[in-house]
């Protein structure tokens, strides 16, 4: 195996480093000369088996850098989907690889021409990848990326640092550096990164350093896939199971005390259900968390840093006049070294409060009363369009309405998130929330090139047709048949 790769400091270092790493991996590649199915599905073995064997290395790796974070939560949201992905794609990669043949239409077919797409390799695919979920966003693209037949360059969060330290060293242990490679470093290894001439390049982060990324990508023309966030809508239907909803949309928004691009970001709620939706997440807050201060099934924001913005975030909207409605205890009851904030939500929001116009990224969820779908809707579409959207009701009408009024990264009905967990739905935002969509087929064809080949018959095509100059009634006639309604 090549040497592992290993962290870098100074800016020629790191420039040396990146360069050479990503040479190594493309003249690999080019040496390949197109990865087979067994190549391809060893790799994704390789990656499970990583996984796997050492489920419980990342589970206390990622506990020590929130500081707090059930392990039941980063099996179920870092390890489950990660295995997965990886499992999907060993599984239906050699059908993914088939050739895809295609109808050349009239008057092609009857001379006999045949037309296919052959899923090409990219060759060297960058991953940045983000600390919320720093397994599960760095293994599910690798997925589509192996499956497709690429070597992958992954820079995982510096916000992670014992996640990405342990990651560094079990992708050096598995996989030659020409296969796969981890570069760990700070937030200044990240932007040379983003500047390296990959052939793709996979960003997941916020919507603020994603459009940081394109600029840098677009220096070399490298195409990008942007998986970012956005304030995502949740309405509550006067049709709604009030309960359930109110279970679903909290275990949901509290899952990673809230740090989470898909988490429900704000949610409409009929205005004649506002005060039962508060009392019935007051009582769900006692039976799911109770006495915040010891427990140990919530989890901690990432750092002081984010701490601080969240409270910025809370004094901000009570300065402005919002009714912020604790769920638990006090954050004067909560350790400050454990970074924990009690769940709040937040009533009466204005458009000029900062929670309206951030994503959140923490346990808060404003309230916003409705009467009328109408002007929900209105609401919705004069924003940047989500990442998710999430409804909830019987009402098949209003249902429709919202699905074709509205335009978000996916959807999610009676419950939030849960579209992420198929395999077969594509993944990934519009606008301001990403562009492009992985997970499942739709990862392995984001990262191949769809190559059209064009098979000539033996046959004198132009002839039959007339197409050689000098031009006459026979192509005239079949000119007519071809323009025609």
């Amino acid at each position: 195996m090549a040497p592992a790769t290993a962290s870098v400091s100074s800016v020629n270092e790191v420039d040396e480093h990146l360069e050479r790493t990503l040479e190594a991996q493309r003249a690999a590649f080019m040496v390949e000369a197109g990865a087979s199915a067994a190549v391809r599905i060893d790799r994704i073995e390789r990656a499970i088996g990583l996984l796997v064997d050492n489920e419980r290395e990342f589970i206390d790796a990622v506990a020590a850098d929130f500081g707090q974070r059930p392990p039941a939560l980063t099996r179920f949201t870092d390890i489950v989907p990660a295995v997965r992905a990886l499992q999907h794609a060993r599984k239906h990669v050699r059908r993914w690889m088939r050739p895809q043949r295609c109808d050349p239409g009239l008057p092609f077919r009857l001379a006999g021409v045949r037309t296919e797409i052959l899923y090409q390799p990219l060759g060297v695919v960058g991953l940045i990848s983000p600390w919320n979920f720093p397994v599960n966003l760095s293994f599910c693209p690798l997925a589509g990326v192996l499956a497709a037949g690429n070597r992958c360059m992954i820079k995982p969060s510096e916000i992670t640092p014992q996640t990405s330290g342990l990651m560094q060293r079990l992708v050096a242990a598995a996989f030659d550096a020409r296969e796969v490679s981890v570069i760990t470093g700070d937030a200044a290894v990240a932007e040379r990164f983003s500047r390296l001439p990959f052939d793709h390049l996979l960003f997941t982060g916020s919507t603020a350093v994603g459009r940081r990324v394109m600029a840098a990508a677009a220096e070399h023309l490298v195409p990008v896939t942007l998986e970012l966030g956005g304030k995502c809508p949740t309405i509550v239907g006067r049709s709604a199971d009030l309960g359930r909803a109110v279970d679903r949309i909290l275990l949901g928004k509290l899952a990673n005390a809230g740090q989470m691009c898909l988490a429900p970001d704000y949610a409409y709620v009929a205005r004649e259900s506002l005060q039962a939706f508060v009392e019935r997440a007051r009582r769900w807050m006692e039976r799911a968390y109770p006495d915040l201060a010891s427990n140990r099934d919530y989890t901690s924001l990432i750092n002081d840093r984010h701490m601080g913005r969240v409270s910025e975030l809370l004094a901000d909207a009570r300065a402005k006049g919002a009714d912020v409605v604790e769920l638990g205890v006090t954050p004067e009851g909560l350790p400050s070294r454990r970074r924990l904030i009690p769940p709040a939500l937040i009533l009466g929001v204005t458009d000029n409060m900062r929670v309206m116009q951030e994503e959140i990224f923490a346990p808060l969820l404003p309230l916003k009363a409705y009467d009328g779908l109408d002007e929900v809707i209105t609401d919705i579409n004069r924003r940047p369009r989500p990442l998710a959207l999430y409804y909830f009701g019987s009402d098949r009408n209003e249902e429709r309405e919202l699905l074709a009024r509205t335009t978000s990264g996916g959807v999610t009905t009676n419950d939030v998130a849960m579209h992420v967990m198929v395999e077969d739905l594509p993944f990934g935002g519009i606008g301001a929330s990403g562009m492009g969509a992985y997970h499942g087929e739709h990862g392995f064809r984001r990262f191949s090139h769809a190559r059209a080949v064009y098979r000539q018959t033996g046959l004198d095509v132009a002839g039959l047709l007339g197409l050689r100059p000098p031009y006459g009634p026979r192509l005239d006639r079949i000119l007519r048949l071809l323009i025609r309604r």
